[in-house]
């Protein structure tokens, strides 16, 4: 609270932030505007009179077609009788509308107007001239005549006229830089467009607001070994002093998405109870150029008021990217970038100021950025292994009920490549799913439901499939089962269904395995693909066609051959020859082919060799067990979803009673 009072003071101290500068511009411009539409609105009355000569006002007097005379100080307005003859007065007024055409413009324009008045009855004026006979003359031709009282009140004139005007200026103005200041998410009110160049980063008080510790962070060791030295640092800084250690002025946080980094940094702060300044990197940049520098600028100087703080950057590539000048190169991007580094290297790490910044695209960031004396540690956040999962579920099962049967290792197995992220939600699914089912506690069949809920979605019970459609979708999944099964270098099967589900698949078969795998060998690649591939293969030995719902069987099937192809070195055509790169490693893990033309049609055909020597394996072993692909799969258009259990005790049934 102390802190965000100081804050404050600061604000008030200093009049840009309270905006008074501003209020004194707006006053200038209000005046000026003011003036000018007092000029504009009187010329614009003045152009409306039409103004008549005395001597034609006289004339129309003594024609008796006036109505009404006002006599003002320094001019006469009259009206004429409504049933004044027109011709009459255009006759007195000099109007001949056939002549008009032979006038100059000026002069036709005026005429016209004296028409059209004389037509609609309209009021003209004429200046006064001192005329002792006036009052007679009007009093002889019964005309009514009449000075008008004017009471001058300065002090109203002055409000009406140029007060008034200025405060509605003022709340066109207030209302506009209100809505302005929302779109660009800058403070309320008239302070927002004006204070553009103001930080957004949010102030975090971690032994209040977050809580966070390295407990609550599982399955990152290394991460979090790297990141205790540097609050050890922010402890006791002497120590390190004393040895001649300087204290890294930041660290990178790199992965893929989900994995943690951003909780990482919160439990940072949170071990050295310092001040936390968190900001986006896009939160930086703005539409006006300079005003991400001047954002970069005062986080710095907020953090220095704070010292010893934690600020950390996330999504850090909006503003770090290369600066290459090519095709969407930004010139605020690169000025922010500018004052990054500038001030990264301004700042004096002994008054413990450390920067964190976390990415999942480090391959763009900038050079200069990644050197030693800006970001002196990359922290590597990677998807958890084994150990890792288990321990995650175990931080996050810690928040619900537990049944007795519930075995987190099993549950790990199952999620090889899931990150943090997905395992979180994949325990808050089976919470939902046991209250939903009327438990006050989690199975173990909440959780395998759950991870099946993640990856292929919920079970889509309202799509009905026909007779065909159904064995066809069973011969498939028990194929890919057979497969695996008889295969020994393949993974167990977990479960077997076609309950169609959301994310659109029609059936999937669970293989889980038995233990954690950081390499595979060439002949478990190959025995992989034969397994997807064995899904299509089985609806050729039972129906001697194809459908189309091996599609992404043989995408993962091709992917997996050409990886074997270009990046594994395991073709008896290609050896050990890269011919692919991994870009983006930390998202879609894209591949790009670095070979030439010829060479990749030469892989394309490796790779379709391969495709076909697998579809053939598959082929044969569905053959040579077709008994039991037929029994097993009507067995699964009976049930809709089988157990590994089950599948196993079907497949080794006569083995048993041999």
């Amino acid at each position: 609270m102390e802190n965000n009072e100081n804050n404050n003071k600061d604000n008030e101290t200093n009049p840009q932030g309270k905006g008074h500068f501003n209020i004194f511009n707006f006053l200038i411009i209000g005046f000026i505007l003011t003036f000018v539409l007092n000029i504009v609105m009187a010329n614009r009355l003045a152009n409306q009179k039409v103004q008549i000569e005395y001597s034609q006002f006289i004339q129309l007097v003594e024609s008796d077609t006036v109505k009404q005379v006002q006599i003002e100080t320094d001019q006469i307005a009259l009206t004429l009788k409504p049933e004044a003859d027109r011709a009459e007065v255009q006759r007195i007024l000099g109007i001949d509308e056939t002549a008009l055409e032979e006038m100059e413009p000026a002069v036709q324009n005026r005429f016209q107007q004296m028409a059209e008045q004389a037509r609609q009855n309209q009021v003209y004026y004429t200046g006064r001239i001192e005329d002792p006979g006036l009052t007679e003359r009007l009093l002889a031709h019964d005309v009514a005549f009449y000075r008008p009282i004017v009471q001058n009140n300065p002090i109203m004139s002055f409000i009406t006229s140029w007060i008034f005007p200025i405060v509605i200026f003022y709340v066109i103005y207030y209302f506009l830089m209100r809505s302005l200041s929302k779109r660009m998410g800058g403070a309320g009110g008239m302070g927002g467009l004006m204070n553009v160049g103001k930080s957004k980063a949010k102030f975090y008080d971690m032994e209040k607001n977050t809580g966070v510790t390295f407990n609550d962070v599982a399955g990152q060791d290394e991460a979090k070994e790297s990141l205790t030295e540097m609050v050890d640092f922010l402890h006791s800084p002497e120590k390190y002093q004393e040895i001649g250690a300087v204290q890294p002025k930041g660290a990178l946080l790199v992965g893929p998405p989900g994995t943690g980094k951003t909780l990482l940094a919160k439990a940072v702060a949170g071990e050295a109870k310092v001040p936390f300044f968190s900001i986006s990197g896009s939160e930086f940049v703005e539409m006006y150029v300079g005003v991400g520098a001047s954002r970069v600028r005062d986080l710095f100087e907020q953090a220095k008021k704070q010292a010893p703080c934690i600020i950390f950057i996330d999504e850090i590539d909006a503003i770090g990217k290369s600066r290459d000048n090519q095709l969407g190169s930004n010139d605020e991007r690169e000025q922010t970038l500018n004052q990054l580094l500038s001030e990264m290297d301004g700042f004096d790490s002994s008054k413990g100021i450390l920067i964190l910044a976390a990415t999942n695209r480090p391959e763009v960031l900038d050079k200069a950025l990644l050197r030693p004396g800006r970001f002196d540690r990359r922290v590597i956040v990677e998807k958890p292994d084994l150990p890792g999962r288990e321990a995650i579920l175990a931080v996050h099962a810690k928040k619900v009920t537990l049944g007795p049967d519930v075995n987190l290792r099993d549950i790990a197995l199952a999620t090889s490549g899931a990150a943090g992220a997905d395992l979180a939600n994949m325990v808050n699914e089976a919470a939902v799913r046991a209250v939903r089912l009327g438990r006050k506690e989690v199975l173990q069949e909440d959780l395998m439901e759950a991870v099946e809920v993640v990856i292929a979605g919920k079970e889509k019970k309202d799509r009905i499939m026909n007779a065909k459609e159904k064995r066809m979708v069973a011969f498939h999944e028990v194929g890919h089962a057979l497969a695996s099964a008889l295969q020994k270098n393949s993974q167990p099967v977990q479960k077997i269904t076609i309950v169609p589900r959301t994310m659109g698949s029609l059936g999937y078969t669970m293989n889980m395995p038995e233990e954690e795998r950081y390499l595979l060998t060439k002949s478990e690649l190959l025995a992989q693909i034969t397994m997807l591939l064995a899904g299509r293969a089985a609806e050729e030995v039972e129906f001697g066609e194809m459908s189309t719902g091996a599609s992404n069987d043989i995408e993962r099937a091709t992917k997996l051959a050409r990886n074997m192809v270009t990046q594994y070195g395991m073709s008896d055509k290609f050896g050990m020859m890269g011919l692919e790169s991994t870009q983006n490693q930390y998202l879609d893990g894209r591949n790009v082919f670095t070979g030439s033309e010829s060479t990749g049609a030469a892989v394309d055909g490796e790779v379709s060799k391969i495709i076909d020597e697998c579809h053939e394996q598959a082929l044969k072993l569905l053959r040579e067990n077709k008994d039991k692909l037929v029994e097993i799969a009507e067995f699964l258009v009976e049930k809709e979803t089988i157990s590994g259990e089950q599948f196993m005790e079907i497949l080794n049934k006569d083995k048993a009673t041999a």
